[in-house]
């Protein structure tokens, strides 16, 4: 544990999982491959990007709109299934997230994921931790609305404070491949870093982008949590002499 503390102390990450932590995006859009083909269809690289981030009821609805015939539910199952299997093969982990999940836990740092996977894929990508970083999960199908609602990151904030009343979501910081999850990470009020792998994120001065989680550090982190914390002292100095 670190020995000082400071208002503007960095206290949780927030992890999301597909495209962040483990790169799975490939297992998914082969599955939607197989699944729309075998139900007669064709499923492009277009429509695949499309899914990048959404919550899996979204992407049924996408994929019945593309000619699979199956309910909702059946349509989640058979993709979870597919992906799972592959992660049991072979757990693809993005550049420097391992690294980085170890400083944060011997900096005392809490992490959550945050994922719109349902608790069956997101339970077997941790398992496969070599320590349990993760104080807890909130899965897509823990909530009502999926990312890019805040939703989630809210109710991980909620799930934080119980422990630590005086958590706030300035001292948390949200990691983001998609632009789905970095809407409702910004729109939760919590730091954002975007890291975009599979599409671009457009230009947003409310987040930071960086292009890896590789070499990055617990500083690094504790940076964006203070400059959060100094623009809302600049505001409310601009407030108060207006």
């Amino acid at each position: 544990m670190r020995a000082t503390e400071s208002p503007s102390q960095l206290k949780a990450v927030l992890w999301d999982m597909d495209g962040t932590l483990v790169d799975t995006e490939p297992y998914w859009i082969a599955a939607e491959h197989r699944l729309v083909e075998a139900h007669g269809g064709h499923w492009s690289h277009e429509q695949a990007m499309r899914l990048v981030g959404q919550s899996l009821t979204y992407s049924a609805g996408i994929l019945q709109n593309a000619g699979v015939r199956l309910e909702a539910r059946e349509i989640i199952d058979t993709l979870s299934a597919q992906v799972i299997s592959r992660i049991r093969e072979e757990v693809p982990w993005r550049p420097g997230a391992r690294e980085l999940l170890d400083q944060l836990r011997d900096a005392g740092i809490r992490c959550a994921l945050v994922t719109m996977s349902e608790g069956p894929l997101a339970r077997e990508v941790v398992a496969s931790l070599p320590r349990p970083y993760f104080e807890f999960l909130v899965t897509g199908d823990t909530v009502t609305h999926g990312k890019p609602h805040p939703e989630a990151y809210l109710t991980a904030v909620e799930r934080l404070q119980a422990a630590d009343p005086k958590l706030g979501i300035d001292h948390c910081v949200a990691l983001e491949d998609s632009l789905p999850g970095v809407m409702a990470a910004v729109s939760s009020g919590v730091v954002t870093v975007g890291i975009p792998h599979q599409l671009p994120l457009p230009q947003d001065n409310r987040r930071s982008t960086w292009s890896s989680l590789s070499g990055r550090t617990v500083a690094d982190l504790e940076r964006l949590v203070a400059a959060r914390a100094i623009a809302r002292r600049e505001n409310r100095l601009l407030e108060g002499a207006n």
